[in-house]
């Protein structure tokens, strides 16, 4: 039997500190949260993968040690809409196909935080009398 293989597909880009993204015109070191929006290539629905957004002297600016590790940040040189949508659009496509949404989201989550990255279903505890 063949499995169906899923593909991820970015569907927007939003940022809450930069709102509409595709305006966004920084002048000088920045760095802004940025949302992508990501689900099954051809298919309704989406979820998170959030990361920071930033230049190299903004991050080193905002560092609050003198080591600091870099998982979900996006280090970018100058500010492009057009830039950041096709560094996304590759980083998708660069993930494959998988037989299942959880394998794809996990590749997707080392570039931004997955909304669901670490979550466990909820169960019952159980009854101790």
């Amino acid at each position: 039997m063949q499995m169906n293989k899923i593909r991820a597909e970015l569907k927007s880009l939003f940022s809450p500190d930069a709102d509409p993204l595709k305006s966004f015109m920084p002048s000088g070191p920045f760095g802004i949260l940025v949302m992508a929006m990501i689900g099954p290539a051809g298919q309704e629905g989406h979820e998170s993968f959030d990361f920071m957004l930033c230049t190299p002297e903004w991050f080193s600016s905002h560092m609050p040690t003198e080591i600091a590790m870099g998982r979900h940040y996006l280090f970018v040189r100058d500010y492009s809409y057009a830039r950041l949508e096709n560094f996304v659009r590759d980083y998708c496509s660069g993930c494959g196909e998988e037989t299942t949404w959880r394998a794809i989201a996990e590749k997707l989550g080392r570039l931004g935080k997955w909304e669901f990255e670490d979550y466990v279903p909820y169960s019952e505890p159980p009854i101790l009398w």
